[in-house]
Order: C-alpha cells, then sequence, then structure tokens
C-alpha cells in the first residue's frame, strides 16, 4: 500500500478505508444501511432541512461570508433576459425566457463541509518539520492550492464533489439538545449529550447520520434577515470540542456525518491559557481532519424534530448530497428527511 503519509493523527481513520480514500466515514452509508434507513419511512411526510440561502443575512455572523447576490443575462443589445422574447427574429414564437446567475458562498448558509475546508499543521512524512495537511494525508500547496496556482484556487482532492458523489443518503437519527438547554449559550460536553440522549431513549449506531437541535436555525429563520448580533454569537448550545470524552465518543459511535442547527456545531474557541499549539475548531480538526466526518451546519431542524417529538420517534430517512462541484471547499446543500 502506498501513503502520503509516514505519520497519521493518534485514532484517526487515515488509511482505514483504503489509501487514496476521500470519503471518510461516507463510507459507512452502505447499500444494507440505505435499506435501513428506508424502513424508518412509515408515513411518507417529507421536511424542507434548508434555510433560504439569502439567511442569515449580512455579514454578522461571518465577516468573511455574504449573502447570495442575483444576476442576470444579457441578450442582444445587452437587453437584460428577464420576460425577453424566445426569439426576436422569428415573432411567431410565443415564447418569453427568464435566465439568471447567482454569486455564492458556499457555506454562507445551510451547507455541508467538505474535508478540505479544515486541515492541521501536522508532520505527516516524519521529517520533523509540521506542514498544511487535510484528512489521508493529503497536502496543502499540492493536493488544496491556492489562488496563486494556475489551477486554483481547488480542492484536488478531498473536493465536496466526493461527498455528492456517494449520494448521502441514509439514518438521520436527532437529538434535541433545545428541549433540555433552551435558548442560552450552552457548550454542551460528553455528560450533557449522553444525558440528553439517555433521557429521550436515543440511540446510535455505526453508519447513522447524527442531528442535534438547538433552535438556533429557527430563531434565523425568525428574525427575516436581520440577525441580532448577540444571538449569532452568545445564544443556544453548542457542543464542547474541548471535551477530550466527548471526541472520544464521536470516534467510537460511528456515526458517518454530523449535523446541526447551529453556527459550526462547536463553539469557536479563544486561545488556551498555557497551550502552544491548540486548535480553534477543536471539533473540525476531530471531524474533518482526523476522523473523516463531514460537518453539516445551519440546517433547519425544528419542524423535522418537532413532528418527530409529537410522534415519538427520533430516525428517519435523511437525503443530503451537496452540489457536485468540483474542487470546492464546501456546498450549500438542500437536505430532505421523510418519515
Amino acid at each position: 500500500m502506498t501513503r502520503r503519509w509516514k505519520n497519521r493523527p493518534e485514532g484517526s481513520t487515515w488509511g482505514d478505508f483504503g489509501p487514496d480514500d476521500q470519503r471518510g466515514r461516507l463510507n459507512l452509508l452502505t447499500p444494507e444501511r440505505t435499506i435501513r434507513a428506508v424502513s424508518e419511512v412509515k408515513s411518507g411526510k417529507t421536511f424542507c432541512l434548508s434555510l433560504p440561502l439569502e439567511l442569515p443575512g449580512g455579514n454578522l455572523l461571518n465577516q468573511n461570508r455574504q449573502p447570495p447576490v442575483r444576476h442576470v443575462t444579457r441578450r442582444k443589445e445587452n437587453h437584460p433576459n428577464v420576460n425577453y422574447p424566445f426569439s426576436l427574429e422569428h415573432p411567431s414564437f410565443v415564447d418569453v425566457v427568464c435566465d439568471d446567475a447567482v454569486t455564492i458562498f458556499t457555506q454562507y448558509s445551510t451547507q455541508w463541509d467538505a474535508f478540505a475546508h479544515v486541515g492541521q499543521s501536522f508532520d505527516a512524512d516524519g521529517d520533523g518539520v509540521p506542514e498544511p495537511v487535510y484528512y489521508n494525508g493529503f497536502r496543502g500547496g499540492v493536493d488544496v492550492i491556492g489562488p496563486d496556482h494556475e489551477d486554483g484556487p481547488a480542492a484536488r482532492a478531498l473536493g465536496i464533489e466526493n461527498m455528492a458523489e456517494s449520494c448521502v443518503q441514509g439514518r438521520g437519527v436527532m437529538v434535541d439538545l433545545h428541549a433540555r438547554f433552551g435558548a442560552e449559550r450552552k457548550l454542551v460536553g460528553y455528560d450533557d449529550l449522553l444525558a440528553v440522549m439517555d433521557s429521550d431513549g436515543v440511540t446510535v449506531e455505526e453508519g447513522d447520520m447524527l442531528c442535534l437541535h438547538t433552535g438556533y436555525a429557527d430563531s434565523i429563520l425568525k428574525m427575516s434577515g436581520n440577525p441580532d448580533p448577540k444571538v449569532l454569537h452568545h445564544g443556544y448550545a453548542v457542543l464542547n470540542g474541548r471535551d477530550d470524552r466527548l471526541l472520544k465518543w464521536l470516534e467510537d459511535s460511528g456515526i458517518a456525518v454530523l449535523i446541526a442547527d447551529n453556527y459550526a456545531v462547536e463553539q469557536v474557541q479563544g486561545p488556551l491559557s498555557g497551550c502552544a499549539h491548540c486548535a480553534a475548531m477543536p471539533l473540525h480538526q476531530a471531524c474533518l481532519f482526523r476522523l473523516g466526518i463531514h460537518l453539516g451546519e445551519l440546517w433547519h431542524l425544528t419542524p423535522l424534530n418537532d413532528w418527530l417529538k409529537a410522534n415519538k420517534r427520533f430516525r428517519f430517512l435523511l437525503t443530503a448530497p451537496p452540489l457536485r462541484l468540483t474542487g470546492s471547499f464546501g456546498s450549500p446543500v438542500t437536505p430532505v428527511a421523510t418519515v
């Protein structure tokens, strides 16, 4: 087996699905588990789990990301292609057409993170010098390239198209953190998560797609594009990525993906006293870099969660492929749950 690395992070899945694997734990979404997921469909009712992609609104949540901007294509004499006759040369044609384009930040609203989204400075080749590395040993500057490269910016490996090609269909499992912790900011660790799951009778099996309902996205929806910065940055539950027992549980649980209706799934951490090499996003490091678990963020889970609670259920069929956008570091997604 030819590998790109001599050292792999402790507890990682690098190489477990093959030396060139770019899907990580999506490999656990086997045909047998798809059949298991389909068996959760009892009523045929469906739920759209995406926010409108112009939300949250503005750039208060992340100053580097902006709402979509719509453009129209142009026809003859630079006329906008809206309500435009299909053919000026043949006025007998009755068709009128509209055609547009959108400039979109791929991780502005409801989204998937690709493995190329977050890596680590890590000594994968054993030469004693850390370098930018991503899941399964793919290299920054070689496999993930910037705009200074003639083919960049792009993920030559670990782009979101690998996720799209897997189809991302399996059994979703809902954990309702909002019912326990409400609208206040709460760092949810291992004990908190397991207590909620135990109280609600929620179990997770290998290959499940874990969804965390906090109420955050529903609050954003109700703000109608004018978000409250206090809520954006200080409201609702988030996972505590510095809880080592929580990270070990994610490793041992066998979940295929991790999804939340909040921003980033975890609390983005500040500097830690006495630590010279700490991660600001330790859960991202664990999932995207080490374990091969894609992260879904800003999903609209409240209507589905409410239905599941009312019907004493926590499992459902989830279908959620991203855009097949070759080389992208992330993608909008319009997930569909079927119950």
